[in-house]
């Protein structure tokens, strides 16, 4: 995970109290309009800025959004605490006054970290090795795609790591233990209350303990009674280190559980309901176990879905190229045919079991350029390791060249819209179109172009779950290389081609983000034909004119902005697949989440 986007900043303290802020300030001269930025106890991932005016304190909390904006209540999102505390330095927009002068630390004092701070990262980490069996770089694709709701997830379970959570044990148990050793006043535990997943918090104070039932609210708050509300456990309990909040004195010294201290419990969600997928016998699921039940009222991942494949799973398979043709069972129904050949289904035979497959077999094995363009096809798939592609498993060459590769059962993205316009929502197709651009992302962070990205080279293992397949076209850059220059015109697939890949024959990943945006045209056009009936001299003069395709009836005007900035003319000042996928996991989660009220969301955050 990406460090703390306040980190950064000179003003920011990290995780310090209202009166230490306060004290700063008093330091820095109580100017109006000084300021600070300080880590907010309340909300997940918000700050609280404390700002100087009229030789009074006045603190403003700043929430972090389910899509990743901030913004102080009632004022506007911003994309991130710095872009936000610029805002409010040219335009107050209700603050006392606007912010002036920043109160710097001093280069002696660090910033510092909150007591979550310091487990995030290996709890995210822990939790998808353990939950999905991801490692290396599908683990960091997942906790960048799923990063807000993890982040969440952990964080809410994060009191299990803490010293004072002694888990289920009884009122009377919980006694003992205070009672064991010293006995101070404010020294205290949690524990779980009942089988509810509700908490007691016990105290002692003057040789007596005291039980106060941590209330949880149909929105998620936890509080003590008539107290102030927080995001999880374990903010409550460290603004209790603070406030008595109506206890009988504030928390100080914590009875610790020898047992969360010397083992380390990877949080469990308490979570009930539905069971999740389990793996045929010798696939090569994501586990080899059933997982943890998914909880009612969360919404799926796409790494819970009950067709997300990992077929790197057992590192033996990635050692092998080739395959055996006993190996292969090929039916005769075909699913797809072009220039190469055509594509069958199959299942392949290995040690632990089979595996649906494709297979893509070459017309004829006569025809060299055709296949020079398979191998090379193998191999750079070969070399590719993302959820959000294709994996190729292998070739067999017998009386035919066949490239053997994952099964996405649900077909072309492009023919599975057009024969489903009425199931599948808006929503859907932006969860979809987010899959690819990590795909894409992917590619680019790899020096990979595509040069055929198109809603017919996107396959679907089922209506959640996409992968970005054929690469044909596809070629690998040189580390020092923005773009190759091919020599041969082929037959190009020009409707999806940037201008400068039209007019100079120049590819880049530049170039297939321009392919995204008409792939995302399609896509929100359910299976529609880009520029439709024109010709491609036409379609490159309205391209020259500045016009671009109109935006689909169903498409959110956020999506259709980010459509068009993959449509600028110019590759250098195109945005790269980084900002793009940011625009579109901003916008997918401004609309997933269900915690927001219906018909409020967030736009997507600019990609320029």
């Amino acid at each position: 995970m990406s460090a703390d986007p306040a980190a950064e900043l000179p003003f920011f303290y990290g995780s310090v109290s209202r009166v230490e802020a306060e004290e700063q300030l008093k330091l820095a001269g109580m100017a109006d309009g000084l300021f600070l930025l300080r880590q907010c106890l309340r909300s997940l991932g918000g700050y609280v800025l404390s700002l100087v005016w009229n030789l009074e304190f006045h603190h403003y909390p700043i929430e972090k959004q389910l899509n990743g904006t901030y913004c102080i209540t009632g004022g506007k999102s911003h994309c991130g605490p710095a872009e936000l505390c610029e805002f409010y330095s040219m335009d107050p927009d209700g603050l006392a006054c606007n912010l002036r002068k920043p109160c710097l630390r001093s280069p002696d004092t660090p910033i510092r970290r909150g007591v979550f701070d310091s487990l995030r990262e290996n709890m995210l980490r822990e939790y998808v090795k353990q939950t999905w069996n991801l490692e290396g770089e599908a683990m960091e694709q997942a906790i960048i795609s799923q990063a807000p709701q993890l982040e969440r997830l952990i964080a809410t379970t994060a009191h299990e790591k803490m010293p004072w959570y002694h888990g289920k044990i009884t009122r009377k148990e919980s006694e003992r233990r205070l009672y064991c050793g010293a006995q101070p006043d404010g020294k205290f535990l949690v524990r779980d209350r009942d089988e509810t997943g509700t908490f007691a918090l016990s105290i002692m104070y003057g040789k007596t303990v005291y039980h106060y039932q941590i209330l949880h609210d149909k929105s998620g708050k936890y509080s003590m009674p008539e107290g102030t509300k927080f995001d999880t456990v374990w903010q409550l309990i460290e603004y209790l280190k603070m406030k008595s909040d109506g206890l009988v004195t504030i928390l100080r010294e914590a009875c610790l559980n020898k047992a969360t201290i010397q083992t380390p419990v990877l949080p469990s969600a308490r979570r009930p309901a539905a069971p999740r997928y389990t793996p045929p016998p010798g696939g090569l699921g994501i586990a080899t176990k059933p997982l943890s039940p998914i909880p009612a009222n969360t919404e799926v991942l796409p790494m819970d879905c009950a067709e997300f494949v990992n077929p790197y799973h057992n590192p033996n398979d990635l050692k092998k190229f080739y395959i055996q043709r006993e190996q292969l069972m090929i039916d005769e129904v075909e699913l797809g045919s072009g220039n190469f050949g055509c594509v069958k289904k199959g299942v392949l035979k290995t040690d632990k079991g089979q595996i649906d497959v494709a297979i893509k077999v070459l017309k004829n094995d006569n025809e060299k350029l055709v296949r020079e363009e398979m191998m090379r096809e193998a191999e750079i798939m070969h070399q590719l390791d993302n959820p959000y592609i294709v994996r190729m498993l292998g070739l067999c060459q017998t009386d035919a060249l066949m490239l053997v590769m994952e099964m996405a059962s649900a077909g072309p993205l492009n023919k599975f819209l057009s024969s489903k316009k009425e199931s599948v929502t808006t929503e859907n197709i932006v969860n979809l179109m987010h899959q690819v651009s990590m795909g894409m992302m992917y590619l680019e962070e790899k020096n990979f172009v595509h040069r055929d990205l198109a809603a017919r080279n996107v396959l679907l293992v089922n209506q959640q779950f996409a992968k970005i397949s054929d690469f044909g076209l596809s070629k690998a850059l040189g580390a020092d290389d923005n773009y190759y220059k091919a020599r041969t015109l082929g037959k190009w697939p020009l409707k999806w081609y940037a201008p400068e890949c039209i007019k100079f024959h120049k590819f880049s990943s530049k170039g297939d983000v321009w392919s995204f945006g008409v792939t995302m045209w399609e896509a929100f056009s359910y299976g529609g034909k880009p520029y439709k009936k024109m010709k491609i001299p036409d379609v490159i003069r309205l391209i020259e004119n500045g016009e671009r395709m109109e935006c689909p009836a169903k498409c959110p005007e956020q999506i259709y902005a980010v459509m068009k900035d993959c449509w600028t003319y110019k590759h250098e000042e195109r945005p790269d697949f980084k900002k793009v996928e940011g625009a579109m996991r901003t916008y997918y989660y401004s609309i997933s989440n269900k915690g927001q009220p219906e018909g409020q969301t967030e736009a997507a955050t600019p990609i320029k």
